[in-house]
């Protein structure tokens, strides 16, 4: 007798499952063919690049299933797994209806399916493989560092940088506060010498400068000559308008 194949629930590994997702399993298998074989981190690269919209429900089961290999089954080192099997099953469909001319009536159906991703251990061939294939990428990249090694470098190149910026504002600050001790220092320097001039010094100076505006006051009060010429012109215009306007008089008071 030919040898059974194992069934959908039996097959090894660590499995996720979203129930009654609110797509069609014919759209959800479009992407789920994408991952199928893949390395996990290689698979969620793909999935978080691919614009379709199973992709977004795929990779949080892909990622509740990674979770689940390392609590429950204690497969910590994520670059050693791979999707083995992943497909959608369809689930009850949602019948609803739209009104259409002359009465009738179309219907409406909202589809539903059950994604399921199981993760597990990749062999000793395919894991060389993928490694090889990991070094190589990394040669092509200009030697640069991805996963969890580029992430602790990462982290440790920003603590250097906050460290630096924390020194540097220490610097200003230390600047900042000897500056203001040097201008104290310099205001204290200048009422010293206020205090050492004389009181007798400066109330004759105020006194000098008293007797210099009384001058000028004195100045102001010396009459114009010029005022004084303009003031006859206009006397002597006034006695003429006078002995004019008397002629006039008397020649309008003769018969």
């Amino acid at each position: 007798m030919a040898a059974t194949a194992t069934k959908t629930n039996e097959r090894p590994g660590t499995r996720a499952q979203a129930r009654y997702a609110r797509m069609s399993a014919t759209k959800a298998r479009a992407v789920l063919d994408l991952i199928r074989g893949l390395p996990v981190d290689r698979a969620d690269e793909v999935l978080q690049f691919t614009e379709r919209a199973p992709a977004v429900p795929i990779r949080k089961v892909l990622s509740s299933a990674v979770a689940n290999a390392g609590h429950n089954d204690g497969l910590t080192d994520e670059s050693t797994l791979f999707i083995s099997a992943c497909y959608a099953d369809e689930g009850p469909t949602l019948k609803r209806w739209r009104p259409r001319a002359r009465g009738r009536a179309t219907r409406i159906r909202k589809r539903t399916c059950h994604i399921t991703i199981i993760v597990s251990v990749m062999e000793a061939e395919m894991l060389a493989k993928v490694e090889a294939e990991r070094a190589s990428s990394d040669v092509r990249s200009g030697g640069r560092r991805r996963g969890r090694a580029a992430r602790e470098s990462r982290r440790a190149r920003v603590a250097r940088s906050r460290q630096a910026e924390g020194g540097d504002i220490e610097e200003t600050e230390e600047l900042e506060d000897t500056e203001e001790l040097e201008d104290a220092d310099v205001i204290d320097a200048e009422f010293d010498d206020l205090e050492d001039v004389d009181v007798e010094e400066i109330e004759a100076l105020e006194d000098d400068d008293e007797d210099d505006e009384d001058d000028v006051e004195d100045e102001d009060d010396v009459e114009d000559p010029l005022a004084e010429l303009e003031a006859e012109i206009e006397a002597e215009e006034a006695a003429e308008a006078d002995d004019d306007t008397e002629d006039e008089n008397g020649e309008e008071s003769k018969p």
